[in-house]
């Protein structure tokens, strides 16, 4: 038997499952089995009302867990799927509250990874998967990332490589009448205004459902990061070196002075490349055990709209 038919059987079984996809690694249970999807929240620690993603195999699944389903929603998963896009649509009857943080809505999506692909096809029906970390944490972006978060107590653990993406799915609240991101992702308003004929919505309002990843402190490291602007960043340092903290620095180019107790390191000025080493830098300086992580804000442009929500989300876990 291969890792993936091992991981496969484990799922029917009921037991977790860590694999890849594009985006982060996931933790998986089988969506349809409430003590399975149970055992995700307590390797997590993560609160019982925080509703979970449901990865498919194909979008022809859709009907078996949402109901009501908008034509644009069809239109999106012929466009987007395979790939960093959850939908939130209305729930099927069948879906169990565990999954849903007992809304009346769901998340789904179709990973665009070779090894999820192959897991899901061969298990062959939704396993729900949030990031494969504790709750509050660094997102995986590699196996090595997931056995260190959870050591022995998720026993199968599929490597396919890093990441590609390296940050979470963009979110689409399709369930209202106004399409709307309740998460930033690399896919961004103006592809999904494509497709949809019409710009989303940014955020959620009132009548909004709960979706993973929405915490003010979210994606958090264990080191204090402070998030400044790149006129700031300069003092910022200074400071905290005079009141004898140990720093590491990440921003674009080079370190603009030197110090024993301050180690720079380089920053991508692509956001699709900043998004893929995000999450593994961060766990690279929490390693480095300094005392404080400072990171210069990125552009204000849409294209690093979702790069910034992590930054800002990682910054209030160090407040």
């Amino acid at each position: 038997m291969n890792d993936v038919s091992r991981a496969a059987a484990a799922l029917r079984a009921g037991d977790l499952v860590a694999f890849p996809t594009e985006t982060v690694y996931g933790l998986g249970a089988d969506a349809s089995n409430a003590e399975a999807v149970a055992k995700i929240f307590v390797a997590k620690g993560r609160p019982a009302d925080h509703p979970l993603i449901v990865h498919l195999p194909h979008a022809a699944q859709l009907s078996r867990w949402a109901m009501d389903i908008p034509e644009s929603a069809h239109r999106l998963a012929d466009a987007f799927w395979p790939g960093p896009l959850t939908l939130i649509l209305k729930r099927h009857p069948a879906v169990i509250d565990a999954i849903t943080g007992g809304q009346d809505t769901v998340g789904l999506r179709v990973p665009n990874h070779p090894l999820a692909l192959r897991l899901l096809n061969e298990f062959g029906g939704g396993v729900a998967a949030p990031s494969a970390n504790r709750f509050g944490h660094v997102s995986p972006t590699t196996a090595a990332h997931v056995r260190d978060e959870f050591g022995a107590a998720v026993s199968i653990v599929l490597d396919g490589g890093p990441s590609d993406v390296g940050i979470e799915s963009t979110i689409l609240d399709l369930s209202s009448a106004r399409p709307r991101i309740l998460r930033p992702g690399m896919l961004d308003a103006a592809a999904l205004a494509d497709i949809l004929g019409e710009m989303p919505a940014f955020g959620a309002n009132a009548e909004a459902p709960r979706v993973s990843g929405s915490l003010e402190s979210h994606y958090a490291p264990a080191t204090p990061l402070r998030l400044v602007a790149p006129t700031e960043l300069e003092t910022t340092l200074r400071d905290a070196l005079e009141a004898g903290l140990s720093v590491v620095v990440f921003a674009p180019g080079a370190a603009s002075f030197v110090h024993a107790k301050l180690s720079w390191q380089a920053s991508s000025m692509d956001p699709a490349r900043y998004a893929h080493e995000l999450y593994a830098s961060l766990r690279r300086f929490d390693a480095m055990q300094r005392d404080l992580i400072v990171v210069a804000a990125p552009p204000v442009a849409d294209a690093w709209c979702a790069v910034a929500d992590r930054l800002r989300r990682a910054a209030a876990g160090g407040k």
